[in-house]
């Protein structure tokens, strides 16, 4: 794909368009230093920054093209997809403390997997019901379930901006981890209707579907671990960094991109396939490099997401603004509003019939007190999923116009309506986020005047990432430990038992092939190597 398609302006000269993006990468720096200036602010953060620059950047450019466009490139879906997405979705797989992930990895998988269902079912048939009176347009059974998988995709990083991980290392992870889950089952479930035919809807062709959701879902997740695994092999066996630190940086780089574009290019989740990649290649591979290059992509990976995300809401922003779509509302101004109240009501009560049915199932389940969600922690997850984000507006383009662009009225008001519920539910919802959550867990909130000192020992970093309940301790574990060793108790205390064998697993066979480091091996690490690796971990 050639640099006219990803950054079309419509004007066709290299010159303007060299303009243009010269033009838009000076905003993009200006997020970073307006984004710096508020960093303590109460209300504001990274998203909303980018998200507003972009709105009054369109509004400058609307006025200074006298009303023909508000935008400097042309949103192309594929440059989201294949561009933008993969560097996020890395980062949080790579970033992600990955104790508390998998302690909760069956919540997770209920609410992300689960809910998304239970939430895609609710604003299909909704919207289904509600926008024939509304009289919107030809709308058939596809486009009503892709609607569904649309506005079940979560936008949770608002609340992961504020949430303080260490000290609400449960609820983070759950969020977290939901999200990433989320935004996968959706794009999953959009994928999967695209392939259907719908016309004729038997209880065969349900079958069939969840079949090749679930077969997705695993092969997508089975990929992104064998490269993972590929890549740390290869740094293992071959220990590029005796040569050239950049050739193991590039190629950690290199294979979580593979593995993204390969998912793709099978037709399977990318979101997913790249997701554990990076978490494979934080527990192996980053332990196989050495000292320089662990610093340095860790930063770079984490740089890159932080690009890719105000890229994001930056365009979101100006394009909002976009009059191709609004020319076809302006006639009934009403009906738009009417559609996009509806879509926002149906995603605020798709939300609430998961979380809560399925937070009272979760502790039903868990005997510890500490393991359960109250009441305050339910609203701030259900609050976490309720704004919408850019993969909603890639899908929403993907399935309502074709690079951008819309002639049909019902379609038009659809993008309309999507823009209006990504830009309602992150600016009001964003900003509301801070103080609800200090009302809600004023414990939760990360402290407004910067972070704690990263100099500190091992153990209090470690503290947040165990519990009493796992009897892990640093070093080796200890004879005194609990150690579960009987069907009685893996049925009693499942996590605790899966993770002693998966250590003892991974210890014996795992890590003597791929590599990594073992928290039994920190003795003998110096003070900043261990405090890298507990962070990872």
């Amino acid at each position: 794909m050639g640099s006219n398609a990803l950054f079309g302006t419509g004007i066709g000269s290299d010159v303007d368009q060299l303009y243009s993006i010269t033009l838009f990468v000076a905003l993009l720096s200006a997020c970073m230093v307006i984004g710096h200036l508020l960093e303590e602010n109460r209300w504001i953060n990274e998203s909303i920054t980018a998200l507003l620059i972009g709105l009054c950047s369109g509004i400058v450019i609307l006025l200074t093209t006298n009303g023909k466009s508000s935008r400097i490139l042309e949103f192309d879906e594929q440059l989201f997809f294949i561009y933008l997405l993969p560097p996020i979705i890395f980062n949080a797989g790579f970033q992600v403390k990955k104790k508390q992930f998998f302690r909760n990895f069956m919540t997770i998988v209920l609410f992300g997997v689960v809910g998304t269902l239970i939430s895609f079912c609710i604003i299909s048939f909704g919207a289904k019901s509600f926008f024939a009176s509304l009289d919107i347009g030809s709308l058939e059974l596809q486009d009503y379930l892709a609607i569904g998988a649309i506005f079940s995709a979560t936008d949770s990083v608002c609340t992961l901006q504020v949430l303080n991980q260490d000290d609400t290392p449960l609820l983070y992870s759950l969020v977290f981890g939901e999200g990433v889950v989320n935004d996968a089952t959706s794009v999953v479930l959009f994928n999967a209707i695209q392939r259907f035919d719908l016309s004729h809807v038997k209880s065969k062709i349900a079958a069939q579907f969840m079949g090749n959701f679930l077969t997705l879902f695993i092969t997508s997740t089975l990929l992104g671990i064998v490269i993972g695994l590929l890549c740390a092999y290869l740094i293992k066996k071959l220990y590029l960094g005796r040569h050239s630190t950049d050739r193991e940086v590039a190629l950690m780089m290199l294979m979580a991109y593979l593995s993204y574009v390969m998912s793709e290019m099978f037709n399977l989740s990318g979101i997913l396939t790249v997701f554990f990649c990076g978490i494979v290649m934080s527990h192996y591979t980053w332990h196989n490099v050495t000292q320089s290059s662990r610093t340095t992509t860790r930063h770079a990976f984490a740089t890159l997401s932080f690009v890719a995300e105000a890229f994001i809401f930056l365009y979101v922003g100006m394009d909002a603004l976009d009059i191709e779509k609004w020319k076809f509302v302006s006639e009934s101004p009403g009906k738009s509003i009417a559609v996009s109240a509806v879509l926002f009501g149906l995603v605020l009560v798709g939300r609430a019939s998961f979380i809560f049915p399925l937070s009272f199932l979760s502790n039903f389940t868990k005997k510890s007190k500490s393991d359960k969600f109250d009441l305050k922690q339910q609203v701030t997850i259900w609050w976490a999923g309720l704004m919408r984000g850019a993969v909603s507006m890639a899908l929403a383009y993907n399935q309502f116009a074709r690079s951008g662009h819309t002639q049909q009225p019902g379609n038009a008001i659809m993008i309309t309506s999507t823009i209006t519920v990504v830009l309602f539910s992150t600016i009001v919802f964003g900003l509301m986020t801070k103080p609800l959550l200090k009302f809600l867990l004023p414990q939760s909130i990360i402290p407004e005047h910067g972070m704690e000192s990263e100099t500190a020992g091992t153990r209090p970093i470690l503290m947040p990432l165990l519990d009493d309940e796992e009897n892990v301790e640093v070093g080796k574990e200890s004879s005194n430990t609990h150690l579960p060793s009987s069907l009685h108790m893996l049925l009693t205390t499942p996590t605790n038992t899966i993770h002693h064998y998966w250590r003892k697993f991974d210890d014996a066979i795992m890590r003597p092939v791929f590599g990594g480091r073992g928290l039994a091996q920190l003795d003998s690490g110096s003070s900043e190597e261990a405090s890298e690796y507990l962070v990872a971990e």
